[in-house]
């Protein structure tokens, strides 16, 4: 058995992530040092420098209003189509979890209630292309799981800022505030809670390579939905695929970003050059913008894999751990069972990830660079906190008591060991229990 690579990639990741993370640092300690007053300034200043933006950061109601006034009824009516799927898909997924109790011995009661977070940041990407689809796929999921305020960023495209039809997505999924910024600074504003007051729980959506490095930077501060960064696909296909398709597919999701690779993983050889010769063309078929980045993320990016054997194909899957996962092959059904790392997987020639992008239902905000391995993509699970609780009976609490006072000994914890022993004392007074050794030193 052999692996072959037809095509190898010219970089890595790490070879455009690195100018990221100073600048990145420099931003978001210029931000931070500020404090409120200071901050916004801060992020006026580089909104203006960055994005050429000096409006208001808030986007008004009334504002909303007269500018999606005039888009048209049919975008309108796709808008709410697909972010009313994506909505009963998150609907989906909150049903799914619920608060529970168990009583794990007599007069011992723990549960789980389910909370949502009170604010979430949830940024819309601008810049190549108007992101709609990103706009519903994080604020309907938030609004799903109950957050009570989702506040949205997007940077501005031209004089009158948000894209008209990002706005009106913002609208139709449920963003609670709307602000007109971009990049770093908005990822600051929203984890600060600066120009709202409202300092986010967790901070979500897709980005550029600055956007999820400020994201990895304010980690711990403020929660994160996943690492993401530039999109990312591998089709995996055998004899049977289409090659035109395939290299579509690919060609696709390429058009995202200069460093948005694809991946194909092939058991056919003939199959596999039959896609690579039919890339270059397809590319230089698209729009100029369109062209100059697919163009850049195949050069440099673009990768082909031969594998003699299913089993040898799932394995190097397993191991680029794509972000968006495409089967073109047979046996859907031993591929879904055998792959164990993506961000999502898309089965059969008629399930490609454009309409995951935009309009199936899922959430396209999914995990890159390997982070599938531990994490899933943007859910109602992120917005929501399991937390437990717990009560028991002073019966019930005789034997949880004796092993807490014994294991605190143990580990020479004695003002732990006390809490139990305090209690034993009260209620079960005159009872000869054995406590453990007393800690000496």
């Amino acid at each position: 058995m052999a692996i072959t690579h037809l095509k190898r990639a010219a970089k890595t990741p790490e070879d455009t992530t690195g100018e990221a993370r100073g600048v990145v640092e420099a931003m978001l300690a210029d931000i931070a040092q500020g404090g409120r007053e200071g901050g916004e300034a801060a992020v006026r200043a580089h909104a203006l420098r960055l994005d050429k933006w000096d409006g208001d950061i808030i986007v008004p109601p009334a504002e909303i209003d007269r500018r999606i006034a005039m888009i048209p009824a049919g975008i309108r009516a796709d808008i709410d189509f697909a972010a009313g799927r994506v909505r009963r898909f998150a609907e989906a997924q909150r049903a799914s979890v619920q608060d529970f109790s168990v009583e794990l011995s007599p007069g011992v009661i723990a549960g789980q209630k389910l909370v949502p977070m009170q604010v979430a940041g949830c940024y819309v990407p601008a810049g190549r292309y108007a992101h709609i689809a990103s706009a519903y796929m994080s604020v309907a999921t938030a609004k799903a799981a109950g957050v009570g305020t989702v506040i949205a960023c997007s940077g501005p495209r031209g004089a009158e800022g948000v894209h008209p039809y990002v706005l009106y997505a913002l609208r139709a999924a449920g963003a609670d505030i709307v602000m007109t910024l971009g990049g770093v600074q908005a990822i600051a504003a929203m984890a600060h809670g600066l120009f709202t007051g409202k300092p986010a729980d967790i901070v979500v959506g897709p980005g550029n390579k600055f956007v999820a490095e400020a994201k990895r930077q304010i980690y711990g501060k403020v929660g994160i939905d996943v690492f993401a960064g530039p999109s990312e696909v591998a089709v995996i296909a055998d004899a049977k695929a289409d090659a035109e398709v395939v290299a579509v597919d690919l060609v696709a999701q390429m058009e995202h970003g200069h460093e948005s690779p694809g991946w194909l993983i092939s058991t056919d050889r003939a199959l596999a050059e039959a896609v690579m010769a039919r890339i270059p063309a397809l590319i230089e078929a698209l729009p100029p913008t369109a062209r100059d980045a697919a163009g850049a993320a195949w050069r440099d990016f673009g990768e082909v894999v031969l594998c003699d054997t299913r089993e040898e194909a799932v394995r190097v899957s397993d191991q680029y751990c794509c972000e968006h996962l495409q089967v073109q092959a047979a046996d859907l059904g031993w591929w879904r069972d055998n792959l164990s790392n993506y961000g999502s997987l898309f089965l059969g020639e008629e399930t490609t990830v454009a309409y995951g992008d935009k309009a199936t239902g899922p959430n396209h905000i999914l995990p890159t660079k390997a982070a599938g391995r531990y994490s899933a993509g943007l859910s109602v699970h992120k917005f929501l906190k399991p937390l437990s609780w717990q009560s028991m009976t002073r019966e019930g609490s005789r034997d949880v008591a004796l092993a807490t006072a014994r294991i605190s000994r143990a580990e020479g914890m004695e003002a732990h060991a006390r809490s139990a022993d305090i209690r034993l004392a009260r209620y079960f007074p005159g009872a000869n229990f054995d406590l453990g050794e007393a800690v000496k030193n």
